[in-house]
């Protein structure tokens, strides 16, 4: 009984009062980064921006072809092993 209560509770209002807090304090944190002035936040923006696009990218165009070129690359050294052998020398 005890795990259950140190386990968070999920529900609609709990993930709507963290986003709510998480924005607050992100909003505190940039506004007077961004009266003074200071290229930080546009730093941050950009490496978000690069690894957002970096992991889409590859989750929606790279991931699929990559591993079916291992898959296809497997499977004719195992059929080049099956007919000519597997030796140390080339």
């Amino acid at each position: 009984q005890r795990a259950a209560t140190l386990l968070p509770t999920f529900t609609m209002a709990t993930i709507q009062s963290r986003f709510n807090s998480m924005l607050h304090n992100t909003a505190e944190y940039y506004r007077p980064l961004f009266r003074s002035g200071s290229v930080k936040p546009l730093w941050h923006i950009m490496i978000a921006t690069g690894v957002i696009m970096y992991t889409q990218n590859y989750i929606f165009n790279k991931g699929a072809h990559v591993q079916a070129a291992r898959k296809e690359q497997k499977l004719a050294l195992e059929e080049y092993y099956e007919k000519h052998g597997k030796s140390g020398h080339h």
